[in-house]
């Protein structure tokens, strides 16, 4: 008797997770780790990196490298790509999560800092999944995941840099799923809400501020790191194979709350 495949694993499966260094980045990569992908992560600082490969690599009993490059650095990125798919054979998943935020209103914006948000958040990313679809309709497999936000469907003032690239990056995330559909490649995005990350622990401290996500959140808390995992898995999983063009949004409710 043929034994039957375990749900939702990724054995022999390979991915890059963007921004893996800390937070919702390491999250999912540390999630995909646990469902049997071999992981790379990606960020700028390789201590930071370095530390959380060996974090992932005793939590999981797998060996998850790294690959230190900007984003924004198209040239760095397709060697990365190249250098990662020549390693292990292919690329199966690519996580675009990496973001930078400046909270600020637009008119205090100079062209060259708006352009430098922009290169990170929106223009890096798109050309960083094309570099991967290309190498993942070669094999006829590939789960391309966006890292959105719930900024992309609601916004908030003096937020105008980050809310136009999510929402850009949506809809880069539906034309890469019409595009690379035939070639068995799926594209999804993850939005997620206001979560507990090294990034947000000023506002988590804030009792005025957490007061409010009680509030405003139907689930009435922040939403816990370890709780984007699942979300990345199930996507890049077999499972998932005819869920295409969807924003998952990971978020207590917060969106769909009047």
């Amino acid at each position: 008797m043929t034994p039957t495949p375990a749900l939702f694993s990724l054995a022999g499966r390979s991915a890059l997770v963007t921004g893996a260094g800390r937070g919702l980045g390491f999250e999912m990569a540390k999630t995909l780790a646990q469902a049997g992908a071999d992981v790379v992560l990606n960020g700028r600082n390789e201590a930071r990196l370095a530390a959380a490969a060996e974090t992932i690599g005793t939590a999981t009993g797998r060996q998850v490298t790294w690959a230190a490059f900007d984003v924004a650095d198209f040239k760095a990125g397709r060697a990365a790509i190249a250098e990662i798919a020549g390693r292990f054979g292919r690329l199966d998943i690519l996580v675009n999560n990496v973001g930078a935020r400046d909270r600020r209103p637009l008119r205090d914006f100079t062209p060259e800092e708006a352009t430098a948000l922009f290169a990170t958040d929106l223009i890096g990313p798109t050309l960083l999944a094309r570099e991967a679809a290309e190498i993942m309709a070669r094999h006829r497999h590939g789960r391309l995941i966006t890292v959105t936000s719930i900024a992309a469907q609601i916004a908030n003032r003096n937020d105008p840099i980050y809310t136009a690239a999510k929402a850009g990056l949506t809809g880069l995330m539906r034309a890469l799923a019409v595009d690379y559909a035939r070639a068995g490649i799926t594209s999804n995005a993850i939005a997620p809400g206001m979560f507990a990350t090294e990034t947000n622990q000023s506002l988590v401290a804030n009792a005025e501020f957490s007061a409010f996500v009680d509030i405003r959140v139907p689930i009435g808390r922040w939403g816990h790191p370890p709780e984007i995992g699942a979300a990345a898995v199930f996507l890049a999983s077999n499972e998932a194979s005819f869920v295409n063009g969807h924003v998952l949004v990971v978020d207590g409710g917060q969106t769909i709350r009047m």
